[in-house]
């Protein structure tokens, strides 16, 4: 079931997305849902150059490696 949100935007900012949505012949609110999801997935994942560096990376793999055992046995301290 679909869910409604209040998006508060200035003059300038609604005409360019309004602009934006015709020129693609789709609905304002596709546009905004679709722009959305694209930047919170592009955030929650790496790119293919970004992991092979995360890979090379000894010390890190490691350190990630440990905290993770630690996790796992409820060590350390944890942040919110």
């Amino acid at each position: 079931m679909s869910k409604t949100i209040t998006l508060r935007v200035d003059e300038a900012t609604y005409e360019e997305f309004r602009e934006a949505a015709a020129a693609e012949n789709r609905p304002l609110s596709n546009l905004i849902q679709t722009a959305a999801l694209a930047k919170v997935r592009e955030q929650q994942f790496v790119d293919d150059a970004e992991m092979a560096e995360i890979l090379e990376d000894e010390l890190l793999l490691r350190r990630l490696k440990a905290g993770s055992r630690e996790a796992l046995h409820r060590k350390g301290a944890f942040v919110d």
